[in-house]
């Protein structure tokens, strides 16, 4: 646990801490009457109010959608299917500004829906909401489909020879199996609805704003650090208290499980059920996946003369006005180099931890299992402003290290390692270890012998995710990133800031690249995932 606790301390405690001491202890006594004066407020009070409801039925959407989607790619074979896994990830490392935007062209004034049959969503919240399913389908699809594809079918079948109908097994067999999975899925969802900023920025307008629009807003815009602070030590303590009951609740729930290669688990569809489950997912997948990014490529492509490559090309260009010192296919490298610091710094960190959490090490263990999901649900805004004023100076000089952006990026993918190795690891038979000890097996031998080989694809799924979130982070990542040095998330977003069509379209086009450049390289570490567990069992 050393190196997580320490990571968590100097890269996330310490920048939101100081954050919150220079809002609430401005002339060096605390100012704690603010917390009565924010919380009062009735325009604070909605804000409360909106983050939470939107955020449970966002996540409730989600589950209702996608876990018909986690098991079609986790037991059913189908052509295509690998490439169809990786294509729903994608909207998950897109920047968050880009999935308002896509939405907003498809669903709003002028957009696609409108001009076909006159249909807008975008005056209420039904946006939003279709928004956060876009967003976080493939969080439910990889963490429980992961699960869901190595559980041996043989207990579901046992239960069928007994006597029990295919929803009644399935019910008392499969879905107790998967519950730390789905419990882990739908926390995650609930943070990242909680606290969505771009989506709601774009789609919700001055009508909704959640807990971190309002914190940008009193940050960036008011410079009323005082309220800021206080709207972040409350989003900390209902992040904290739903981080602890979670934790609470799946522990009591975990239970050794039979997992098997996901090889012995797929099959093609069988009967007219799972042949029509089939057809609906791939119907949801098209028109709450597909369309959107499409929409996409169709602005990226789309000129005052004709549909063409002139944004492409313009992406090649140094900018004019200084807002970029380098061009946009330079942008590209910058991120991936990024993306992959960071993956191995979020491995690292969340690899450790979750073997940590794995031991019953008493109540400070379980309560670190919590405290690794607070940079989910804690506001990028808050930890991006806390690096700049932390991390300027002796002993961590760390403004003008490349290093700086990885570290913030890794901060939202240790979270996602370890809820997607935790089930795996905590479902290890605790006395394969215990037979590996009586043969003279060291701890470390016992590990590398036993739990590695059952985590390996686990772990190649989280790496995976690690790798996505840190390609799309933006909340954090907008206020470090150098000009000469930004990702493609915050070139995104700059070129959507500025007016002009030819800014407009290579927008798109910047979004584009950064969704195949995501596409393929899930694509790949599905193949390698395939490749490494075959044979292994």
């Amino acid at each position: 646990m050393l190196l997580p606790v320490a990571f968590f301390a100097v890269f996330f405690a310490w920048p939101v801490v100081s954050i919150v001491e220079r809002g609430l202890r401005p002339e060096g006594h605390w100012e704690l009457g603010r917390f009565g004066e924010t919380l009062t407020r009735p325009d604070i009070l909605d804000v409360l109010w909106f983050t939470l409801w939107q955020a449970l039925a966002s996540t409730a959407l989600t589950l209702l959608v996608a876990l018909p989607g986690a098991y079609v790619f986790a037991r059913l074979d189908f052509p295509g299917k690998r490439i169809l896994r990786a294509v729903v990830t994608v909207p998950f490392v897109l920047p968050t500004v880009m999935v308002g935007t896509a939405f907003l062209a498809l669903v709003g004034r002028r957009g696609l829906l409108d001009e076909l049959w006159g249909v807008r969503l975008d005056t209420g919240v039904w946006a939003i909401l279709l928004a956060h399913v876009f967003f976080n389908y493939a969080v439910v699809v990889r963490t429980v489909g992961g699960l869901w594809s190595q559980l041996d079918p043989r207990q579901e079948e046992a239960a069928r020879v007994l006597g029990a109908s295919r929803l009644r097994a399935w019910r008392t067999v499969t879905l107790p199996a998967l519950g730390p999975a789905v419990a882990a899925a739908a926390l995650m969802v609930f943070l990242f609805t909680a606290s969505s900023f771009g989506i709601v920025q774009i789609l919700g307008g001055p009508a909704y704003s959640t807990l971190e629009t309002e914190i940008y807003r009193q940050t960036a815009d008011r410079l009323q650090l005082s309220t800021a602070a206080v709207l972040t030590l409350v989003q900390f303590l209902a992040v904290g208290t739903v981080l602890a009951v979670h934790a609470r609740t799946v522990r009591r729930r975990e239970t050794a499980l039979r997992l098997v290669p996901p090889e012995r688990t797929a099959h093609r569809p069988r009967g007219a059920g799972q042949r029509a489950l089939l057809g609906a997912v791939l119907l949801s997948i098209a028109l709450l996946i597909l369309a959107p990014l499409g929409v996409l490529v169709e602005r990226s492509l789309a000129t005052p003369t004709g549909y063409g490559l002139d944004h492409y090309r313009a992406l090649q260009r140094v900018d004019d006005n200084g807002t970029f010192l380098v061009p946009m296919t330079d942008t590209i490298v910058n991120s991936l180099q990024y993306a992959l610091a960071a993956t191995g710094i979020a491995v690292l960190v969340g690899g450790l931890a979750a073997a940590a959490l794995t031991r019953r090490a008493g109540r400070l263990v379980r309560g670190f299992d919590a405290l690794l999901m607070l940079p989910l649900g804690v506001s990028a805004v808050t930890v991006g402003f806390g690096f700049l004023i932390t991390l300027d100076e002796p002993p961590l000089d760390l403004r003008a290290a490349w290093i700086l952006v990885p570290l913030a990026q890794a901060l939202v993918g240790v979270p996602f390692v370890v809820r997607t190795m935790l089930p795996v690891l905590r479902a290890v038979d605790e006395r394969l270890r215990e037979a590996a000890a009586v043969l003279g097996a060291s701890p470390w031998r016992a590990w590398r012998e036993v739990d590695l080989p059952l985590v390996r694809r686990a772990l190649l799924i989280a790496a995976g995710f690690a790798f996505a979130v840190s390609l799309g982070e933006f909340g954090a990542t907008v206020f470090i990133a150098r000009p000469d040095n930004p990702t493609l998330p915050v070139a995104v977003a700059r070129l959507l800031g500025r007016p002009g069509e030819l800014n407009y379209g290579q927008a798109m086009a910047l979004s584009t690249i950064l969704m195949v450049v995501c596409a393929v390289s899930l694509l790949l570490l599905e193949r390698l995932r395939t490749d490494r567990t075959s044979g292994e069992f």
